[in-house]
């Protein structure tokens, strides 16, 4: 009798045990569930040729990674833009953001980190002309010269001058976005412009030529960044933010044709022109040392153009890949 009330006790407390272990397993899965995020903002910047983007946003790879959250997909192509929406939290990821932009935001305040490398591309960078007078460097002298400032494009115009033993002081740069510096060109009204990749090709078809690539004078590093506070909370997102980016990548190597007609087709740029300029871009997103030393040159660049006065440890906005 004993022995059955025994059996019959420890029973029960074997069941009341697993009872309380599977609640408690329930619950943990229920905190880890809140924990995540209901959305993630990531940008989709597709000029001047970003095929790694087109393709994921064609093959909804982040969707199907982050299956279950709400992925955004805003359109904000300014550097200056992005780190504003990073710092109020309408932005977890800038992909891609220029070197250039993620050091300034950092620099004055805005929680970010550097996660990969987008592109490198100096080839795609050029100063482009139709002056018969301005056959070299040294003859934009005086000249008036049109193209985003705060970019790549700037740092490209400011080395070269340099490397042709002229200040940035003896041109005059008229600060103006792409498309509007080629058709200032075209009407005559600047003597030069700084464009990339397709706009570059644009500015050619209408009768411009190359002065020079950015080639043996910038990089031209683009990075993707994240949002501090969202690394800190979601590490494990961002990495699987990196997953999709190399899926991204796999693809394009394994199917480039098509690849390239996905951006071809999201740029209304042939085909033929899409595969020329793609040849000019590296997008190995494995953070090199040469990334970081050219990340610190443009911190140099952004300092003596006097765009940028406290100055960051670069090392300190990048962030390894697990």
């Amino acid at each position: 009798m004993k022995r059955r009330k025994l059996l019959a006790l420890l029973l029960v407390l074997s069941v009341f045990s697993l009872t309380i272990l599977a609640a408690g397993c329930g619950n943990q899965e229920q905190s880890a569930e809140k924990t995540m995020p209901k959305e993630i903002n990531i940008t989709f910047v597709k000029s001047p040729l970003n095929v790694p983007s087109i393709v994921a946003k064609n093959n909804q790879l982040f969707e199907k990674e982050f299956d279950g959250i709400e992925v955004n997909f805003p359109e904000i192509t300014a550097g200056s833009k992005q780190s504003e929406a990073l710092a109020a939290g309408a932005l977890d990821f800038c992909n891609p953001i220029g070197g250039t932009s993620a050091i300034l935001a950092a620099a004055n305040g805005v929680d970010l980190k550097i996660i990969s490398i987008y592109s490198r591309a100096p080839k795609a960078f050029r100063i482009v002309t139709k002056s018969p007078d301005i056959q070299t460097i040294a003859d934009l002298k005086g000249k008036k010269i049109a193209g985003p400032k705060g970019t790549v494009l700037h740092q490209l115009l400011a080395t070269a001058l340099a490397k042709n033993n002229l200040k940035y002081e003896d041109v005059e740069h008229v600060a103006m976005d792409q498309p509007a510096a080629v058709s200032a060109l075209m009407n005559g009204s600047v003597d030069a412009v700084l464009v990339a990749a397709g706009e570059a090709n644009r500015a050619v078809k209408a009768g411009g030529r190359v002065l020079t690539t950015g080639e043996d004078l910038v990089q031209g590093t683009i990075v993707v960044a994240v949002r501090g506070e969202f690394l800190e909370k979601y590490p494990e997102l961002v990495q699987r933010f990196r997953d999709v980016q190399k899926q991204s990548l796999d693809f394009i190597k394994d199917n480039q044709e098509e690849a390239l007609e996905m951006a071809a087709k999201e740029l209304q740029v042939p085909l033929d022109e899409v595969k020329e300029m793609y040849a000019w871009y590296d997008s190995d997103p494995t953070i090199r040392e040469s990334d970081i030393e050219d990340l610190d040159a443009t911190q140099d660049f952004l300092v003596s153009s006097g765009m940028l006065e406290k100055t960051i440890e670069i090392e300190d906005l990048i962030v390894e890949s697990n």
